[in-house]
Order: C-alpha cells, then structure tokens, then sequence
C-alpha cells in the first residue's frame, strides 16, 4: 500500500451507503454545533472534513472501490 490516505473511501467499513451518511452527518452537525457554541474555528475544520467526506464517500464513491483491497 503506497501510502495512508487521509479518508480511505476503499475500506471494506464505507461500503454500506447508511455509514458513509452517517460519517458526514456527524461532520457537517458537529460543524455546526462548533459554530453555534462560539468557537469558528471548529466550526470551519468539521464542516470542512465533512464536505471532503461527502464528496470522498457520496459523490465520488464507486461501489468497486470497497472490493479492490
């Protein structure tokens, strides 16, 4: 393996479409939980690793992706 990525779409864990919402779900809420509790930074960082976890695990996700380890 070449190297770690930072959110492997490829893992045999994301292959079922209600964990791959969940995980972005929990990131964009607790975002905006940060943003609501005061504390932008936070806020910025969670809603930013759950846009990249939407486009990683729901928009660019192939189904093959999970069997190819």
């Amino acid at each position: 393996r070449p190297g770690m990525k930072f959110l492997d779409a490829g893992h045999p864990f994301f292959r079922p479409l209600w964990r791959r919402v969940a995980v972005v779900t929990v990131c964009l809420g607790w975002g905006l939980f940060e943003f609501a509790s005061g504390a932008p930074f936070w806020g910025i960082l969670f809603t930013a690793a759950g846009v990249y976890a939407a486009w990683s695990l729901l928009y660019a996700f192939t189904p093959g992706d999970a069997e190819n380890e």
